[in-house]
């Protein structure tokens, strides 16, 4: 039976893979608020068009209703939701010029903006996203009313989710305007915990990522906090600088943690007591009681034991301690957003989606000039390259839609009366916020939305024509998403694998350094604490570009290729740069603690060995020019050896094409 399992290809498997998440009741109580209601009262006030685009604006934000804090929360929804309105602005302002079939070239222009965004993160890909969508339904749904209207209770409904949001939130802990914040950093504690309790064992590499995730998700949430402040011009507040400390002491411990994990053996279970106290006391406010007393058994259980003090200090502490100098905690250089959306991948991006886009409304415009806009609305939600495998999405977009108008058309047949729609509406948004953990899910919760919205605004016998535009969508987007320039995966992975090995070379060149080199480097200084600092974010930066690698790997693998082109085995050398951040963040706890630090000439060895990869994978079609130097084990630093090894098995990968 397992052998049966590993033959069945990724491409044909991932459509039946279900995310485990837990049920957000809080976001299924505000989409059973949104959608249903609202349309409902258009429906009463004898105006359903505008109750029509108000739910259809919560809708489009209840997609972006994701956990977090109350700040991040803002930004996910507030972002999409200024460019759904704006969208919705261009495209009614079509439909009211009679664009005609001007509007196939209007929509391939915003398509190619969209599909480019797609690139600069997934806020503005989501953004984008739903611009277009936006976009395509002010220009095709036959509603009343001006173009700046639409746009504003398009904007309305999407406001009303967001004020949603901030009244009805999940428990949180103690900590009152901090207590998404607290949430935030106590999920790196119990996501530590279980890396701990995980060590050794099957579960250690997807522990130590999830591990990661709860580390960005906590940084994000705290950068957006001080960033508010900065905006308002108000002072950091002493318990925003307690949090920081604590957030700082776990980072600080992960680091630490990462050289027990490396060691790949089984851990007791006290040690894994320390952070789940930590995280209790985040969400209590209490204290986090007495801790497991020290063991020196090994160089990386007295860094870590080391490290939990430090921790409880910071628990302890009532003040906040100065903060460091400026320029002692420059973040690391990061790739820049614009850059890559106006770069080779932005531009297969948007080429893609605007030539999907410009097909699919031809040939709606052909089929039924009237409603057309389902066809390139699906598209819409298909040809985005960055939301997983394109096959994968094709079929459980035809899949969920064809419940969803099943399930749409068996209500119609049990209910009667004008209220039924809204009725379904409500049911769809209360599910909307539990579909996310699977595409076929949420698409049918969206097309039961969707067809109540047509329903109300003047089209009852949408729901078989909805099917077949489904269908046709399908087969449009796997023909154009499958052309051979568009569908190349090195241009789409190539570039982020490339930044994670330098995020990776960076972070190794910073620890294998003598310190008084990395003491007059830019950003750092003499106090150790300035060193750590900026290890630390060196350390975050290149686990973060790792993340959004392997993500990008994982779905260029499970992409429909044909056996002749295989293609780079991209999750090797991502998988190998991990365990070299993994093996320099040890040997950085080991030096620490007396370990004999690596000659300029081995440092600069395995520092250059590593940039030659990035070299070799930048260039496309180019071999590499010069092969790295020949590795060979470190004396008086066991990681390192590991370190040598890895690069070692990244040498048949630079290269392939």
């Amino acid at each position: 039976m397992l052998r049966h399992r590993r033959a069945v290809p990724a491409w044909l498997a991932h459509p039946f893979r279900w995310q485990r998440l837990p049920v957000p009741w809080a976001a299924v109580a505000r989409g059973t608020l949104c959608a249903g209601p609202l349309l409902a009262a258009g429906i009463a006030a004898g105006h359903p068009a505008p109750g029509v685009l108000i739910a259809l604006g919560s809708m489009l934000a209840g997609v972006n209703d994701r956990p977090g804090t109350r700040r991040t929360g803002i930004v996910h929804i507030g972002l999409p939701a200024l460019a759904s309105a704006l969208g919705m602005l261009m495209g009614a302002s079509l439909r009211a010029a009679d664009a005609g079939w001007w509007v196939v070239p209007a929509l391939s222009a915003v398509g190619f903006v969209s599909g480019a965004g797609s690139v600069a993160g997934p806020v503005r890909s989501n953004a984008g996203m739903q611009m277009l969508a936006a976009t395509v339904l002010g220009a095709g749904m036959p509603l009343p009313g001006a173009p700046w209207a639409k746009a504003l209770y398009l904007l309305a409904g999407c406001l009303w989710l967001l004020l949603l949001r901030l009244v009805l939130r999940s428990p949180r802990p103690a900590g009152g305007p901090l207590s998404g914040e607290r949430a935030a950093v106590a999920t790196v504690f119990d996501a530590l915990a279980d890396a701990l309790a995980a060590a050794g064992g099957p579960g250690a590499e997807p522990a130590r990522r999830r591990l990661t995730a709860a580390l960005d998700r906590a940084d994000e949430a705290l950068r957006l906090r001080r960033l508010t402040s900065r905006l308002l011009g108000r002072p950091a507040r002493p318990e925003e600088l307690l949090l920081t400390e604590r957030f700082a002491a776990a980072t600080a411990l992960c680091e630490a943690s990462v050289a027990l994990l490396w060691e790949a053996r089984t851990l007791p279970p006290r040690v894994a007591e320390g952070p789940r106290r930590f995280a209790e006391a985040l969400r209590t406010g209490r204290p986090p009681g007495r801790l497991s007393a020290p063991e020196r058994s090994s160089a990386a259980r007295g860094a870590f034991d080391h490290a939990l003090l430090d921790a409880a200090v910071a628990f302890d502490r009532e003040r906040p301690v100065p903060p460091p100098a400026a320029g002692t905690d420059t973040p690391p250089e990061r790739a820049a957003g614009s850059r890559g959306a106006l770069g080779p991948a932005g531009r297969d991006y948007g080429l893609r989606v605007a030539l999907c886009i410009g097909a699919s409304t031809a040939v709606a415009l052909l089929l039924r000039a009237d409603h057309w806009y389902w066809l390139p609305a699906t598209v819409t939600f298909l040809v985005k390259p960055d939301l997983g495998p394109l096959f994968s999405r094709t079929v459980n977009r035809f899949a969920g839609t064809a419940a969803g108008v099943l399930v749409f058309a068996a209500a119609g047949a049990l209910l009667s009366g004008s209220w039924w729609p809204a009725l379904m509406a409500g049911a769809g948004g209360a599910l909307l916020p539990f579909a996310t953990r699977h595409f076929a899910l949420q698409t049918g919760a969206i097309t039961v939305m969707v067809l109540s919205f047509v329903y109300v605004g003047g089209a009852p016998q949408a729901a078989p024509e909805r099917l077949v535009d489904t269908s046709l969508a399908c087969g449009i987007v796997l023909i154009v998403g499958h052309l051979p320039h568009l569908a190349d995966p090195r241009r789409r992975v190539g570039p982020r694998v490339t930044e994670a090995l330098r995020s990776t070379e960076r972070f190794l060149r910073y620890v294998l350094e003598p310190r008084p080199a990395a003491a007059t480097a830019p950003g750092a200084a003499a106090d150790p604490a300035a060193v750590a600092t900026r290890r630390l974010a060196l350390r975050r930066a290149a686990y973060r570009t790792l993340a959004q690698a392997r993500g990008a790997a994982e779905t260029a693998a499970a992409e429909f290729r044909p056996a002749r082109d295989p293609g780079p085995d991209w999750l090797t050398v991502v998988t190998a740069a991990e365990r070299i951040v993994d093996a320099a963040t040890a040997c950085a706890v080991r030096l620490d603690h007396g370990a004999r630090r690596p000659g300029p000439a081995e440092a600069e060895r395995l520092c250059q060995a590593l940039s030659a990869m990035a070299d070799a994978l930048e260039t496309p079609g180019r071999p590499p020019g010069t092969p790295p130097p020949e590795l060979r084990p470190v004396p008086d630093c066991a990681t390192l050896t590991d370190v040598a090894a890895e690069l070692e098995r990244l040498r048949g990968y630079a290269g392939a094409r």
